[in-house]
């Protein structure tokens, strides 16, 4: 019986071989590679940052109808004082807001900093990649009609970002 049993576990492999083990690490690097070309962070971030772009031309447009429907139709002062038609960047910028937006020629930005003063905004929104205070790189149209357009001036890709009300 002892005879059996050590030739039994002479037969036992002892584990994998070096060929084995080099050829489970290849096929684990080609997996990971397609993974990571497959998810292409590159877009995921470009798609993320296009996503807020919406949220925010989205929440600037509501608080705009919000304060128009609150003070029984008039618009924010700011608002009213834009040129019928004219695209205006929106920021606190006096000057240099006809730059970085396609379509607004006004020197001067739309200051909607009034809808943060009265609680419809948490603050102004400024573009994800390289908005500022002064230049938000988004705009505002008001059409002769009433209708209030804003715009993502820079959005990554095919992407076109636009609200209408």
């Amino acid at each position: 019986m002892s005879s059996k049993k050590s030739a039994m576990t002479r037969r036992l492999p002892g584990g994998f071989t070096l060929m084995e083990l080099l050829i489970v690490i290849t096929i684990i690097i080609v997996l990971a590679s397609a993974v990571f070309v497959a998810l292409n962070p590159a877009k995921r971030f470009q798609d993320a940052r296009n996503a807020r772009r919406s949220s925010d031309v989205a929440s600037i447009l509501s608080a705009l109808k919000t304060q128009q429907v609150d003070n029984g139709g008039s618009y924010l002062a700011s608002v009213a004082a834009l040129t019928v038609d004219v695209p205006y960047q929106i920021g606190t910028g006096a000057t240099g807001c006809d730059t970085g937006c396609a379509g607004v020629t006004q020197a001067a930005c739309a200051d909607l900093t009034g809808l943060k003063t009265a609680g419809y905004l948490g603050s102004v929104p400024a573009d994800p990649s390289s908005g500022t205070d002064a230049k938000t790189l988004y705009s505002i149209t008001r059409a002769t009609a009433g209708t209030l357009t804003i715009n993502a001036c820079a959005p990554e890709g095919t992407a076109v970002i636009s609200v209408s009300r």
